[in-house]
């Protein structure tokens, strides 16, 4: 299964969380327990609802951690922050 990375940064007692490769994509928690679980959120409802800049729909496959290490922008955006590997869709823990 896929797996998207999410940025997790705090700032102000607040972990916001955004998507390199869901680009909008963003949440936040009031702890860094609650915005992971927000983060699977978001991207669970993301992934059933989701409208691309081209018209597509659906999320576009993600890139691998190497092809993120890659990007200028990704390292900016992750430079001091916490990265989490979100797989979707979720695996069923039943």
């Amino acid at each position: 299964m896929p797996l998207y990375i999410a940025v997790i940064r705090e700032q102000a007692g607040h972990f916001n969380v955004s998507f390199p490769d869901v680009p909008g994509l963003v949440t936040a928690g009031d702890s860094f327990d609650e915005a992971v679980e927000e983060a699977i959120e978001a991207l669970e409802d993301a992934g059933e609802e989701w409208s691309n800049p081209d018209g597509s729909t659906g999320l576009k496959a993600p890139r691998s951690f190497e092809e993120l290490q890659n990007d200028p922008a990704f390292v900016a955006l992750a430079d001091g922050a916490t990265l989490v590997e979100i797989e979707w869709p979720v695996a069923d823990a039943g």
